[in-house]
């Protein structure tokens, strides 16, 4: 056929490996500038799976998306932040209940940090 050898392995490879790096540097940018404003978190969504850490000290969240990984962020009534998956739940007519994210674990610190929980939520509300 005359044309040169081409890999589709290798192309996606490093189409995904960009998009992993734009995905950090993205969320590495929103840590930084939620520290410029004097925030102890941010929350965003919609770029990756559901997760909550810290990046340099600042609380992270990305609450995933709802229509491809059915997760959302929840604020329980004692002010405890937590990744709701309910394609975990094994109906979804039932009233799901939240997991935590990570395999059942909270995101570093969060619990012993209420003052980081209370900072994201007002920043939240000051839109």
């Amino acid at each position: 056929m005359g044309l040169p050898y081409w890999s589709l392995s290798k192309y996606l490879k490093l189409k995904v490996k960009r998009a992993v790096s734009y995905v950090s540097d993205f969320e590495v940018a929103v840590a930084r500038e939620a520290r410029k404003r004097g925030l102890q978190g941010v929350v965003c969504g919609h770029i990756h799976h559901a997760e909550m850490r810290e990046i340099d000290g600042i609380l992270y969240c990305n609450d995933g998306d709802w229509v491809e990984s059915l997760t959302a962020l929840v604020e329980h009534h004692d002010g405890r932040l937590e990744i709701a998956d309910w394609s975990a739940q094994r109906s979804l007519t039932s009233v799901p209940q939240p997991v935590r994210a990570s395999g059942g674990a909270m995101a570093p610190g969060l619990v012993e940090q209420p003052a980081v929980q209370q900072a994201v939520l007002q920043a939240l509300r000051r839109g």
